[in-house]
């Protein structure tokens, strides 16, 4: 069972630094596996860790609105984040679920459970219309509301993602650019008709997520100085962002 933290940093880098120190501090032996529920201080596009920023990111836009452009330590395709988009990121011991190792076993495992928590946030009569489609994507009558992406290392997996539920849908549409990748039941929508927010209480939602994944005992320490150091060298620098 992960423990829980809570925890948003101001600096949008940090966020993406410290998803990763959990991880490397998961691999290292210092921390278990735990569940981090945050939400980035302000509006921030987030590149997958190959994801082109020309294919992917209004920069002209970004830049005109002083929104930062970030990239994080897993694959996918570039997310928007910010109040109103609510985060979560949860790591896992693959020494005791080597079967995650697989991406069909992990997307479905990890998906069924924040559905799972999701729809009881919901009224029972609209339970059904939130749903799991394509990779790792939640939907809401069919448009989406939750992103997902993963990175494994040897030993453990960091699995993270975004939870739509009162963000600027246009200003997230806004940043990015058509998406080169798309799954089959987006039927070639264009992003502002794609996307949704879940009506859903944030504070609900995180104790569901929370009760989901069994994550009821509190992180005690962070990896503080790793988080530190990965922003520092890493997710704050251009040479990082703009690598692809």
């Amino acid at each position: 069972m992960p423990q829980l933290l809570i925890r948003t940093l101001d600096v949008p880098a940090d966020n993406l630094a410290l998803d990763e120190a959990l991880l490397v501090a998961a691999e290292a032996g210092q921390t278990p596996p735990v569940l981090r529920l945050w939400q980035f201080p302000q509006t921030t596009a987030v590149l997958g860790r190959g994801s082109r920023v020309g294919d992917e990111i209004n920069l002209s836009y970004c830049r005109q609105h002083q929104i930062p452009v970030l990239r994080r330590c897993s694959g996918g395709a570039s997310v928007v984040g910010g109040p109103g988009c609510l985060m979560y990121s949860l790591t896992m011991d693959l020494r005791e679920r080597p079967e995650m190792r697989k991406l069909d076993r992990v997307h479905p495992f990890v998906m069924d459970h924040v559905l799972a928590a999701v729809r009881q946030t919901l009224p029972p009569s609209d339970r059904d219309r939130v749903q799991f489609q394509g990779t790792c994507d939640l939907t809401y009558d069919n448009q989406k509301f939750s992103g997902n992406s993963l990175r494994i290392t040897r030993s453990h997996l960091l699995y993270h993602g975004t939870l739509l539920l009162d963000a600027d849908l246009d200003r997230i549409s806004n940043c990015l650019a058509t998406a080169p990748r798309q799954p089959e039941y987006r039927a070639q929508r264009q992003h502002r008709d794609f996307i949704t927010n879940l009506p859903v209480d944030a504070r609900r939602l995180m104790d569901e997520l929370a009760r989901a994944f069994a994550a009821s005992e509190p992180l005690e320490s962070c990896p503080d100085e790793r988080m530190r150091e990965l922003s520092r060298e890493r997710y704050s620098r251009d040479e990082w962002t703009h690598r692809h």
